[in-house]
């Protein structure tokens, strides 16, 4: 699990439901990263509620601070706990490339 996940609520009122499903998706985002990057790992969410005259829009936003590098990711939908789980597959494909590039693949080379 991510050890510091601050979660804010800009224009909205985070519930309990809504900071432990942040906690669940979001905390466990570290198993797609090296065990070395994973002490200095931080998440910062941001939840915003975007009042429009054809209906309300939630939007999230995820900033993740790993060693050298910031990742970011955001979406906005017509439900908070959907954004949150969009947030997360994108965040999944960010942090997989980020893995590849530290990690050196091991190449058979056949004799």
């Amino acid at each position: 699990m991510i050890a510091s996940v601050d979660i804010t609520g800009i224009k909205y009122d985070v519930t309990k439901k809504t900071e432990k499903y942040v906690h669940e998706k979001i905390g466990k985002l570290d198993r797609y990263i090296p065990l070395a990057a994973r002490a200095s790992m931080a998440a910062d969410v941001k939840l915003k509620e975007i009042n429009e005259d054809h209906g309300n829009k939630y939007e999230a936003e995820v900033i993740i601070q790993v060693p050298n590098k910031v990742i970011t990711a955001k979406d906005s939908t017509m439900n908070m706990l959907a954004a949150i789980d969009i947030v997360e597959a994108k965040l999944i494909a960010q942090l997989r490339k980020y893995k590849d590039s530290l990690v050196e693949r091991k190449v058979e080379t056949r004799a």
